[in-house]
């Protein structure tokens, strides 16, 4: 294969895919319902959606640098999937939103009641997942990431609407929202693998700090992404009235009037034609923009400088190629 000429994540996925469709038929298995055939059509829209599979190939890459030998990398791969498929399902339906990877939500096609329990099934599909590895410390891992991943969704619920949100309330978001699931992702593949606790440290917070990179280069791209490429409309969160990154920059540094702007938009809800727009004025006018992509690259760079710790291994490179493509999607 041309590295060179190949993404880090296809790399990965190539160096993984015997793994990968280990994991994609176990998915397939235990996705099934013979009493509900609706788990299994809102499950496959969104499992068929695409994606790059991030988060389960963490675990697998995590286990193969620690030279797991063994099955239950698989079973927590799943696991991994079965978890961020079932907060996507919950999260659509709590965002309202009618597109995700550039295709409409499960909960638009089918209806809201249908997304919510269909997630609620995956998360315990997960669960029964974690268990067969007879791991108590893996089900420990992973059950504090789901109570975390949702806490920190629930957080969200109160602080993206909030102009008196700061930079360290977003990151205790991103850190539960997203870079759980990461964190939990590439740690239990150690766990699995037998790893001593210098090397599973190192995993976690090399999937920490890919997890809170990976959040705010998505949060960026709402604002200034390619349509085509990210599945989403540029300025959706804004339309969500969400309080990300970028304008928790320019709303610290705003004029009065700038801030009524931003409370009247986001705090209240009151958008008219022409906002979007004016919120990229400022945006760009208090260079926000440029600052989140430097908070980006900042924990990116965390993220590689964690690798280092871990031994040398082809998968090593591959994973801090990984943290410098998550940023490299903003060029």
């Amino acid at each position: 294969m041309d590295h060179a000429a190949t993404k880090p994540h296809e790399a990965l996925a190539a160096h993984l895919d015997g793994k990968m469709q280990d994991v994609d038929a176990l998915i397939r298995d235990r996705m099934a319902s013979r009493h509900a055939p609706r788990i299994p059509e809102v499950t496959a829209h969104l499992v068929n959606a695409g994606g790059k599979r991030l988060r389960p190939m963490l675990t697998l890459a995590a286990a193969d640098l620690c030279g797991y030998a063994g099955h239950y990398d698989v079973h927590l791969a799943a696991t991994v999937e079965f978890i961020h498929t079932a907060t996507l399902l919950h999260d659509d339906v709590v965002d309202e939103s009618a597109q995700r990877r550039g295709r409409p939500t499960a909960n638009l096609l089918f209806d809201n009641k249908s997304s919510v329990l269909t997630g609620d099934y995956l998360f315990a599909r997960a669960f029964q997942l974690m268990v067969e590895t007879g791991s108590l410390r893996v089900l420990d891992i992973l059950a504090n990431a789901s109570a975390t991943i949702a806490e920190g969704e629930v957080l969200q619920l109160t602080a993206a609407r909030n102009l008196k949100t700061d930079e360290d309330i977003y990151l205790q978001v991103v850190r539960g929202k997203t870079a759980a699931l990461f964190s939990a992702a590439t740690e239990v593949g150690g766990v699995i693998a037998g790893a001593d606790a210098h090397r599973i440290k190192a995993l976690y917070d090399y999937g920490d700090a890919l997890g809170v990179a990976f959040q705010i280069v998505d949060d960026l791209l709402d604002y200034q992404g390619d349509t085509k490429a990210t599945g989403k409309n540029v300025g959706d969160d804004f339309r969500e009235r969400k309080l990300t990154l970028p304008v928790i920059k320019a709303v610290a540094v705003g004029t009065p009037e700038e801030r009524a702007f931003w409370s009247r938009t986001i705090e209240k809800g009151d958008q008219r034609d022409g906002d979007l727009d004016e919120a990229l004025r400022l945006l760009h006018l208090h260079g926000a923009l440029d600052a989140t992509q430097q908070d980006a690259l900042h924990w990116a760079g965390r993220a590689r400088d964690q690798i280092t710790a871990l031994p040398a291994h082809p998968v090593r490179e591959m994973l801090g190629d990984l943290a410098d493509y998550v940023v490299a999607r903003l060029r």
